[in-house]
């Protein structure tokens, strides 16, 4: 090691590691740690907001670029980080979640070549940037973050590589950079594949738990999703986001397109403004339902959401697991939807569903607030006193209802936001809107006429996969709809947007393919393999849980594996794979270098002649010791001092000279020993 040391320029052989850290980079090594940070950054950035991860990341370009040659000021520096923790935080909303945390992890990194002068700092960037591939699996768990993070933390390996080469002035090879660099990546890559069959076995074998020990922490910003409320404008971004919902797989009859309704949230309290749930109705018990129709039996596939609101076909039989059933046939999970979740669900269309409706529930569901929209209380008083009463004029009025929605209005998504009397300027002014102003028009009208009603948020349709066999419905299906109560029936589904634009609610991708010609097919064949193929990673990697692992050789006839056996499995395999592991680098590290591995050849020639060389024994003297016997293998003194020279001058031979000596030293063979 101090020979090592000597070799390097401005230190003597007992200089100490802490000075030996405080030499100044080279930009080849400055070079690395940039590259191994940004490829580092990309998969986190790319989970972040989209503004917010393109600041980040145009903030370690300037960054990168202006401290490439000069230290910045000490204050500089601190105004800088106190910048990025603002951008931050103000990107979040100033709460504070596991995005939030993982985006000041981006932050940080990125100002971090501020300090990058010396060895230490570059060791210090390398092992910092390679937590963010890690956060990275806190935000998404997809195949790209996947093939993202483990690109980045080769790239910072081979970084890590590159500079230990370089702080001991190993030469590099003769070769163009772009190939250099390459090499690289691909020996870090063997190295990496080393470790596979032990990662596959941990995987696999390694015994899961039904729940964790410890919860992660929820997300500031969670992804688009339902929730517990609906407001003016709040299902814009939802209803622009293409990213998949839901996957759902029939066995046995699949439902109408009208009856793919994928029921959530029920909202029942109404400010004048915003819809809410009525919290305190979800500790009573499933309303009665009475059905007699089909069942379907599928399994769902939910997407994670980080909410607690998951969806069902309308009307689920029961509760999915870790899940509880509302008295509004709404289904709530115990712990926020952080990862994908699958049930085997059954659910079929009521005949009856809550019959007698209690006086404190139609109470609920007729109430409205003071001093809101005059004219549409107006206007459903009217109609009530022209209807009459009775059930008979309950259907008359929805109808009729439903009617001048159809003949009136129009289906738009470019909407402003209202004033005071929301609803009153959407039926009489604007008479244009989505899903959520018709349901809300729908229930303040109804109410305002007598009728209990409420507004059921959730999801539509749905898009048939062929080659998965399954249905899509995307965040963009996002859908408000409505519950009227009438005698004799309990709660009816009524949607007045399906009244004014059908082909909005129930058409998708498949029926607007069937007259777009080859192009539109093709595009919709490469989105049907792109998601089959996500859905394949979720099936086999995200919802490989504790059941499934214990149901791992079923095939084989052990249909549920104990945890002993696990153990026992997971240690046999591991121990086979460690010992493959070990076998693998202890090979390599013998034989890595070609000359090494050439004189190590040359000295197994001469042990098959009675002269191995000892373990302690220098070149010089082993070639010596031979000459002294064998006095006609005079070119293996030559050979000695030319692999002495190589192995410790103070200045290496470059890489032709030392292709030339492994390629003397495989050519020289031991004399025949004369009679």
């Amino acid at each position: 090691m101090a020979e090592g040391i000597a070799t390097l320029p401005g230190l003597s052989p007992a200089a100490p590691a802490a000075v030996a850290d405080r030499r100044n980079l080279p930009d080849a090594a400055r070079a690395w740690c940039l590259a191994a940070s940004f490829a580092c950054q990309l998969p986190l950035l790319l989970q972040l907001p989209g503004w917010l991860g393109l600041a980040i990341g145009a903030l370690a370009v300037a960054v990168a670029a202006i401290s490439w040659k000069r230290r910045l000021p000490s204050l500089l520096r601190a105004l800088l980080a106190l910048a990025a923790v603002g951008l931050v935080l103000a990107g979040s909303g100033f709460s504070f979640g596991r995005d939030t945390g993982c985006a000041l992890l981006a932050a940080m990194l990125a100002i971090k070549p501020v300090e990058l002068f010396t060895w230490r700092d570059a060791r210090s960037l390398l092992g910092f940037a390679l937590f963010a591939p890690f956060a990275t699996f806190l935000l998404d768990q997809g195949p790209l973050s996947l093939l993202l993070g483990l690109g980045g933390a080769l790239v910072a390996l081979a970084a890590l590589w590159r500079l230990a080469e370089l702080d001991a002035a190993v030469p590099a090879e003769a070769l163009p950079p772009a190939q250099a660099v390459g090499r690289r990546l691909w020996q870090v890559g063997r190295l990496a594949m080393v470790g596979l069959p032990l990662a596959l076995a941990a995987f696999w074998l390694f015994p899961r738990m039904a729940s964790p020990l410890w919860g992660v922490p929820e997300r500031a910003i969670a992804k688009p999703g339902l929730s517990g409320e609906m407001g003016p404008g709040d299902w814009l971004d939802l209803m622009g986001d293409d990213s998949p919902a839901l996957r759902a797989r029939f066995f046995g009859p699949v439902p109408d397109r009208t009856e793919r309704y994928w029921r959530g949230p029920v909202l029942t309290d109404y400010d004048g403004r915003r819809w809410s749930r009525a919290e305190w109705a979800q500790g009573l018990p499933p309303a009665e339902v009475r059905h007699d129709g089909p069942v379907w039996d599928y399994e769902l596939e939910l997407e994670p959401t980080d909410r607690r609101f998951a969806v069902t076909l309308d009307l689920p039989l029961a509760e999915p697991d870790g899940t509880r059933l509302g008295h509004d046939h709404s289904t709530t999970s115990w712990r926020p939807l952080s990862s994908l979740r699958r049930w085997r669900l059954q659910s079929a269309p009521p005949v009856a569903y809550e019959a007698e409706l209690r006086p404190m529930l139609r109470t609920m569901a007729l109430r409205l607030p003071e001093g809101f929209n005059p004219r549409t209380i107006a206007l459903a008083r009217q109609w009530r006193a022209e209807a009459g009463d009775g059930v008979a004029a309950d259907e008359a009025l929805v109808q009729r209802f439903l009617d001048w929605v159809r003949s009136d209005f129009a289906y738009t998504l470019a909407t402003g936001l209202p004033g005071r009397h929301a609803i009153d300027e959407f039926l009489f002014d604007e008479q244009e809107g989505f899903c959520e102003h018709y349901a809300g028009a729908f229930v303040v009208f109804m109410r305002a006429a007598g009728i209990p009603a409420r507004v059921v948020t959730g999801y539509v349709g749905g898009y048939y996969n062929r080659f998965g066999d399954y249905w899509l419905v995307r965040r963009e299906d996002a859908h408000a709809w409505a519950e009227v109560w009438l005698e004799g029936r309990g709660w009816v589904r009524a949607d007045p947007t399906a009244a004014v634009a059908p082909e909005r609610i129930y058409d998708t991708i498949a029926n607007l393919s069937e007259d777009g010609g080859a192009a539109r097919d093709a595009l919709a064949g490469m989105w049907d393999v792109g998601d089959w193929m996500r859905r394949g990673w979720n099936d086999f990697v995200l919802g490989f849980d504790a059941t499934r692992q214990r149901q791992l050789l079923s095939p084989l006839g052990i249909r549920d594996l104990e945890m002993q056996q696990l153990v026992v499995l997971f240690a046999a395999l591991g121990g086979m794979a460690l010992a493959w592991m070990l076998w693998l680098v202890g090979r390599s590290e013998r034989e890595r270098d070609p000359v090494l591995r050439a004189w190590h050849a040359l000295g197994a020639r001469y042990a098959r002649h009675g002269f191995a060389p000892a373990p302690h024994e220098p070149a010089s003297a082993w070639a010596a010791r031979v000459l002294a016997a064998r006095p006609h293998d005079a070119a293996l003194a030559t050979l000695s001092a030319r692999f002495s020279d190589w192995r410790y001058a103070p200045h290496p031979a470059g890489p032709a000279a030392a292709r030339a000596l492994a390629r003397d030293l495989h050519r020289h063979r031991p004399a025949e020993t004369p009679r």
